[in-house]
């Protein structure tokens, strides 16, 4: 299977690349995942339940960073084993490009093989899910880029209290 495409993300590249490398903010985007944990440097463990068709199951896999280009590109290797449903093995390649002060195209290929009852689903329905999940993902992942790199509100201009209400009353 591979999967290619590209994502507009409302934030500089500095800031896109902070958030691909923020632990919490893509275990809260990514589909199913119930938790990432490092493991040593640019390596961690992933537990994700996941759909494919028929077959839903718990995959618990393997993620290493690699060929790292801060704040440019890095690679993904990945291996998860899901028991009776099957199992996966893949790379990704994730590239970013700015497009403004604000704006930044990600651009990934992710290629996967999958074996056991995922692949006897069919490559049809396997290719479906994995792009249910790259949206869901990206919807997500915008929302919260969004709220983490909203610009701050204008404040508020202070409102004058007329000069009568501030000056003491004199009682007489």
């Amino acid at each position: 299977m591979q999967l290619t495409n590209q994502q507009t993300l409302p934030v500089s590249q500095v800031q896109a690349w902070e958030a691909l490398n923020d632990i919490s903010l893509l275990q809260a985007a990514m589909p199913g995942c119930e938790s990432i944990t490092p493991t040593g440097e640019n390596q961690y463990e992933v537990l994700v339940t996941a759909a494919i068709g028929p077959v839903k199951a718990k995959f618990k896999g393997k993620l290493k960073l690699a060929d790292l280009d801060p704040p440019n590109a890095y690679n993904i290797q990945f291996e998860g084993q899901g028991g009776a449903a099957g199992h996966a093995k893949g790379t990704a390649a994730v590239r970013l490009e700015p497009a403004g002060p604000h704006s930044t195209v990600l651009h990934y290929t992710a290629n996967a093989t999958v074996g056991g009852k995922i692949a006897q689903i069919g490559s049809r329905l396997v290719d479906m899910a994995a792009q249910k999940m790259a949206t869901e993902f990206f919807e997500t992942f915008n929302a919260k880029l969004a709220e983490r790199y909203a610009p701050a509100p204008e404040p508020a201009a202070a409102v004058a209290e007329p000069a009568a209400a501030a000056a003491p009353v004199k009682k007489g």
